[in-house]
């Protein structure tokens, strides 16, 4: 029995180490998937492909610049890049410099984990308008990523609206709000900076189409709002006495966040020393868009009003009352959400909900090929609940290598392919030690600006310095 066990556990480790295995993408999805293949196969290898120069992704472009804490996660990834046992290739797109099947031909699993970059729409009209802009093209603007770097926004109105009342929708109403002075504290980019220096916002509203009840932002996000500095707030609350009568059948965490709303409504800060001004408006639903007498740039906003009916308060039904009321403003900015998009027309993918189909992190009808993270969830949760998507993802692969359901055929070439494809198309990989380089670079030009980073937005730039660093 003894001799069985042993060799049993000798072919478990030939076939986990002759395993080649990717994962697409470099943000919190793809490092905890690696984390817990590489703690849980000490002999596993893997490579890493990322579009962007750089790593880390949704921490890097989408944490909120005045939030160094929640980025701190960047130490735990930069250990395991640099643990022997995962090669980070960057500046490489698959779908254009390399296909999924040239992913498929070259290693056994393939774990996508690109998260989601496309966004929601309102489907209403005047969306097209001047200064109607996305949540996810705002946030990469003010974080510095590349392809929206160039943006040019109208900051002269005095009134923004942000459709959503989720954690990007509050942070993007404290950067609006937030004193320059503290911004420029922050790796916040320098055209975002400077663009803001200049806004003209002094009013904030931030609509939901439901309750207090079921906001999907969080008690700390909501806390730093309260106390940011030169601003006053307004917290609409019409039927207090209904939600309070609600609090015992909340969980612990919405009971202390709605608590803190019914306090913060009745004890309305001086609006002494206070400039600028946010609020929470609930139980309006977007209707439609309107334009000034051009038609050509926002003027307000056309929302229905409604109420919640139901028995269930978490997920109650919406219904539309008739009226309606119009919020003049001059820029509108939509956080309702993302989606993904397939990087390859073989994926089985709902287009609908903008995900891959998949079942445990196993992409159906692809086999070797997984999901993780908001490529098969959706948009939703927060770095922690990644970090338990992408441990689960590595479970079931670590199941299927052992159960010899992947990792069982003919050697796979591996890296060494890949690179070999990437040379021949002139794509220029860049490095874990590369982007140290990079790294190194942002830092010393953000010393000059009293900030942690400066970062470069030019890709081209950035591979220049990343290969010049190591020359």
């Amino acid at each position: 029995m003894l001799i069985f066990v042993f060799f049993l556990h000798i072919t478990i480790r030939i076939l986990l180490t002759v395993a080649q295995l990717c994962i697409v993408g470099s943000g919190p999805a793809g490092f905890y998937t690696a984390q817990h293949l590489l703690k849980n196969c000490p002999t596993l290898e893997i490579d890493m492909i990322e579009k962007l120069p750089v790593p880390f992704g949704l921490v890097r472009y989408g944490v909120a610049p005045d939030h160094p804490d929640v980025k701190n996660v960047i130490n735990t990834f930069t250990a395991i890049a640099k643990s022997g046992r995962l090669q980070f290739v960057g500046n490489v797109t698959v779908g254009k410099d390399v296909t999924l099947n040239d992913l498929r031909n070259a290693y056994d699993v393939v774990v996508l984990a690109y998260g989601a970059a496309q966004d929601r729409w309102l489907g209403i009209s005047g969306e097209n308008l001047c200064n109607v802009v996305s949540a996810r093209k705002f946030v990469g603007w003010y974080n510095g990523l590349p392809e929206e770097s160039h943006l040019k926004f109208d900051l002269d109105a005095e009134t923004v609206v942000i459709i959503g009342q989720g954690n990007v929708a509050l942070d993007i109403a404290r950067i609006l709000l937030t004193p320059i002075d503290m911004l420029k504290k922050t790796d916040i980019a320098q055209h975002a900076l400077e663009a803001l220096s200049q806004s003209k916002i002094k009013n904030v509203k931030i609509v939901g189409r439901r309750g207090p009840l079921q906001v999907a932002f969080t008690i700390k996000e909501l806390r730093e709002m309260i106390k940011l500095p030169g601003n006053s707030y307004r917290i609409h609350l019409e039927n207090p006495e209904y939600i309070d009568a609600c609090l015992p059948k909340t969980s612990r965490p919405r009971k202390r966040l709605t608590e803190l709303m019914l306090q913060s409504s009745s004890m309305k800060r001086s609006e002494e020393d206070s400039s600028k001004q946010w609020e929470l408006i609930f139980h309006r639903t977007p209707i439609k868009i309107v334009g000034d007498s051009n038609a050509n740039k926002v003027n307000g906003l056309v929302v229905g009003i409604n109420h919640l009916t139901g028995d269930d308060w978490e997920n109650p039904q919406v219904e539309d009352t008739g009226l309606r009321e119009t919020i003049p403003c001059g820029m509108i900015l939509k956080s309702i959400g993302y989606k993904s998009l397939p990087l390859s027309d073989e994926l089985p993918f709902d287009h609908a909900k903008g995900i891959i189909r998949q079942t445990e992190g196993r992409v159906e009808g692809m086999q070797g090929v997984f999901c993780s993270g908001w490529v098969a969830s959706g948009p939703v949760g927060v770095i922690a609940s990644t970090m338990q998507s992408g441990h689960d993802v590595g479970k079931r692969i670590i199941e299927d290598l052992k159960n010899g359901i992947v990792g069982t055929g003919t050697r796979k070439p591996g890296r060494d392919a890949i690179l070999s494809q990437l040379e021949a198309r002139n794509v220029e990989p860049v490095t874990f030690v590369e982007w140290e380089a990079l790294d190194n670079e942002e830092r010393e030009r953000g010393k000059y600006q009293k900030k942690p980073r400066e970062k470069i937005v030019d890709v081209r730039e950035m591979i220049d310095i990343a290969k010049k660093g190591q020359s």
